[in-house]
């Protein structure tokens, strides 16, 4: 643990600063390939809740088509019922004594009716919503086959992507971990931190036309003159990120 504390202590800070910039193309090696899957993941994830959904949709639509039938037989029993009372008020219409027997019986009579018939009217709603919930249940029945399709798609792209890329990531992380050891704890942890919150991933950018990299903001010559001397880490004022010079980063000015 000394030696390697001892041996990080001897690298220069210009061999720091080359560090910094070469684990930089590496990670953003590595972002491309992130990148490269674009979108796909999400819209993996956002393709399988949407057809859990849809199948929680079907399962409801079961449950109302069973608890409307269950509903038409309720109802057929009263039909039965009230049109087997209202034969024998009808029968009993035949044996009537008195006017107030009649009217009684009479008004029995369309009682029962008017229940059959609102029952009758209360089962054809019924088998109305039941065409309905069933109709529903085809159009969702296709939106999810149509959904697993392009799920089906989008896995197997995703998934090639990852296959091809596999290999080099790995090699791009294994690579980083290397250079990562030529770079002190806590510089290595400020650019983490910096690359974290940075736009694009950039924590170690170079001047450009007098300008960060990064944010684009103008440098002082005396402050670029500092970074081309490499004799310290120098951080943009604006955006935080660490600058070198063009050289360093192995780019013609």
């Amino acid at each position: 643990m000394a030696e390697k504390k001892v041996e990080t202590t001897e690298i220069s800070v210009e061999e720091r600063l080359k560090a910094l910039y070469k684990l930089q193309t590496i990670m953003s090696e590595i972002d491309k390939y992130t990148i490269l899957r674009g979108e796909l993941p999400g819209e993996v994830q956002d393709l399988e809740d949407e057809i859990v959904g849809l199948q929680t949709r079907m399962q409801n639509y079961e449950t109302e088509i069973a608890d409307l039938k269950k509903n038409i037989v309720a109802y057929n029993e009263v039909i039965a019922t009230s049109t087997a009372n209202r034969a024998r008020y009808q029968e009993q219409l035949n044996n009537v004594r008195n006017n107030h027997e009649f009217d009684h019986l009479t008004k029995e009579v369309e009682f029962e009716s008017l229940e059959i018939e609102a029952k009758e009217k209360k089962i054809r709603e019924c088998n109305i919503a039941i065409e309905r919930k069933k109709e529903e249940q085809e159009k969702t029945a296709a939106i999810i086959e149509e959904k697993n399709s392009i799920l089906a798609e989008k896995k197997e792209e995703l998934d090639s992507i990852i296959v091809e890329t596999k290999q080099e990531v790995e090699r791009l992380r294994e690579e980083a971990k290397t250079v990562e050891t030529l770079i002190e704890p806590r510089l290595l942890q400020a650019f983490k931190r910096i690359r974290k919150n940075a736009r694009n991933g950039l924590a170690v950018v170079y001047i450009e036309r007098d300008a960060c990299g990064g944010c684009f903001n103008k440098i002082p010559a005396q402050r670029q003159l500092d970074i081309r001397l490499r004799k310290k880490i120098i951080v943009c004022e604006h955006c935080g990120r660490i600058l070198v010079d063009p050289e360093l980063a192995g780019v013609a000015e």
